[in-house]
């Protein structure tokens, strides 16, 4: 049964083009997720879909009597409502029934009334819902029912938001960025429960393990044309792989054609026939989108590195010694002890309110500690990217934005590279640079603010949320930077994969100034932790390896990788070679790279004894 369908959506803001002919529909019991790199129009989308946007040409077919249940990325309040208001204030029969039989049991004496809101309760088969409720206010930290909207964080007010969509059962259920603000242990319960719940679901998220585990159904919104891929995220990888290796060749072609109508309309005097003048205004048409098809064959090429230099970190970094500090009421650090390392990528999760922020504040020197020292090394150069960012210029350029940082930014090689440069890596095209910063989404102002962090040549970064409203594609680019990153690296993310791949140990917030170091990454703490829930004992373990040669050993696999890469390259040279001298001097460079990989190889196997 089909739900929704958009039947040739075009939509404009301006000059700028976000949907072109967008055409797909949804089907009951789909789970879709839409992909996108931020400013391309997800939002845009389900805001159509939902009747919050006027489209400028084409048709929202919905089901006779379809219920939809929306959650933006900011959701509205009344702040004088407290959260049992909002939850029960509902057309849901079910939601009603629940709500009278919770009144009725501050009165039992009532029987008439007790009974019939038993018989409500049977009549619409309520219990389950009144389970469920008592579950996610449980879960989602909202027990406190009578407390007041206004009191809320922005966080309890996401969880709030979500609960109730929950509840109303809508028919579709359409979500953008539902994982934003949720702690580790907050997005875990709504995979799960989404990934059993028998709903048809659309939804926009970067989150990758949230993806594939939810979505059989994957939307990709690329330059303003919809693609429909069935099978989870990893599925669509594959395949978005094989269209976009045949997109490359085509937009080469493209771009080769377009040179050449450069040299024709260059050439051509100015009297012209009709079909020249067509063809002139087709070049000129072209040419507009010439620089977003330059920065699209690059990310294509995978050409996105951001191997940027970093200021040389000295032998004392950062010491945290016997550091206490709290607030009324609750307790951040007691007494904490902690040198830190080269080279160091540590991850930072517990549940929100437990400190993380407060913990990078202090290493900023933004708060001080109640007692203990917090001493820093003399060539620390920090990084600091905060969950509120910065207040950027709006009325400035992209490409001015960053000049103020940096004319040129220094490359690992040596290399200098120009802003405009670094702003195409960070995938912002040189057509849109010139623009305002007021004229950028949310997400893509984030990624500015990102790199401006970046540039300014930190040897020390803190991340704290940077995944937050950022596409799938900006991530790929950061985490490929952040994996090669030669500094201190802490980060606090509720992003599962990007801690994943990226830090070796984490900091666990456990409350009351409780903070476990857990080494390996979040996959590895949470398999650990479900074993410890169901009583099972973790084998013994060898003696603790430590930080620095937890360091040596990933540097190691790293370098055995590329020993390996670099000996089928020379490899391959023998192929189809016939002189003696460099077949003899191929076979002493493969020797030495055997080598190589069999001392490397050796020390790896002494350092993991």
């Amino acid at each position: 049964m089909t739900f929704l369908t958009l039947e040739n959506i075009f939509k404009s803001f301006g000059e700028k083009k976000l949907l072109h002919d967008v055409t797909f529909s949804i089907e009951k019991g789909e789970k879709l997720a839409l992909v996108a790199k931020n400013g391309s129009g997800k939002t845009t989308l389900l805001k159509i879909i939902v009747g919050l946007e006027q489209q400028d040409a084409g048709k929202v077919i919905k089901k006779s009597g379809l219920k939809l249940g929306y959650l933006p990325q900011n959701p509205d309040f009344n702040d004088n409502e407290t959260i049992n208001d909002f939850l029960f204030d509902s057309d849901n029969e079910k939601v009603k029934a629940i709500k009278n039989y919770e009144l009725c049991l501050k009165n039992p004496d009532d029987i008439d009334n007790m009974q019939n809101a038993f018989d409500d309760m049977e009549k619409f088969n309520a219990w389950d819902l009144e389970f469920l409720i008592n579950d996610i206010l449980n879960v989602f930290k909202l027990d406190k029912i009578n407390l007041k909207i206004s009191e809320m964080s922005g966080g309890q007010k996401k969880r709030l938001a979500i609960a109730k969509l929950l509840l109303d059962e809508p028919d579709l259920l359409i979500l953008d960025e539902p994982t934003n603000h949720l702690d580790l242990e907050m997005i875990d319960w709504l995979q799960q429960y989404l990934t059993k719940l028998d709903i048809t679901l659309l939804m926009i998220t970067h989150d990758r393990y949230f993806l594939d585990s939810v979505c059989d159904t994957i939307l990709e919104l690329e330059y303003g044309n919809i693609y429909k891929h069935k099978g989870n995220y990893s599925y669509y990888l594959d395949k978005k792989e094989e269209r976009e290796n045949n997109e490359l060749s085509t937009a080469v072609k493209k771009a080769q054609l377009l040179k050449k109508e450069s040299n024709w309309v260059n050439k051509m005097p100015q009297g012209r026939g009709s079909k020249s003048v067509l063809r002139t205004d087709n070049y000129y048409e072209d040419l507009n989108k010439n620089s977003e098809l330059k920065s699209y064959i690059n990310v294509r090429k995978k050409k996105v590195e951001l191997n940027i230099k970093e200021s040389h970190l000295g032998k004392k970094i950062l010491e945290f010694s016997n550091v206490s500090k709290s607030y009324p009421n609750k307790i951040i650090l007691d007494k904490f002890s902690y040198i830190f390392r080269h080279k160091e990528k540590l991850g930072i999760i517990g549940p929100n309110g437990a400190g993380k922020t407060t913990f990078l504040n202090l290493i900023m020197g933004l708060i001080q500690p109640d007692s203990g020292h917090i001493t820093h090394g003399e060539t620390i150069q920090y990084g600091y990217f905060t969950q509120n960012g910065i207040d950027m210029d709006d009325n400035k350029t992209i490409i001015n934005t960053v000049k103020d940082i940096a004319e040129y930014v220094t490359m690992l090689d040596g290399s200098k590279i120009t802003a405009s440069s670094m702003l195409e890596k960070f995938l912002f095209a040189p057509n849109i640079q010139h623009r305002k910063v007021a004229t950028l989404s949310g997400g893509e102002k984030r990624r500015l603010y990102l790199l401006t962090v970046i540039i300014s040549n930190p040897n020390f970064l803190i991340l704290d949320e940077p995944t937050n409203d950022l596409d799938i594609m900006t991530l790929e680019v950061i985490e490929e930077f952040l994996i090669n990153y030669k500094g201190c690296l802490i980060i606090v993310t509720h992003d599962r994969y990007f801690m994943d791949v990226i830090v070796d140990h984490l900091f666990v917030f456990e409350g009351e100034g409780v903070i476990k170091d857990y080494p390996g990454n979040y996959t590895d703490y949470r398999e650990a932790k479900e074993k410890e829930e169901k009583g099972i004992k973790p084998a013994e373990k060898k003696a603790e390896i430590s930080n620095e040669n937890k360091i040596r050993i990933k540097d190691i696999e790293k370098e055995i990788v590329q020993l390996e890469e670099k000996k089928a390259k020379l490899s391959a040279k023998f192929v189809n070679e016939t002189d003696y001298e460099k077949i003899r001097k191929y076979t002493e460079e493969v020797n030495a790279v055997v080598k190589l990989i069999e001392d490397k190889t050796e020390e790896w196997m002494k350092l993991t004894d």
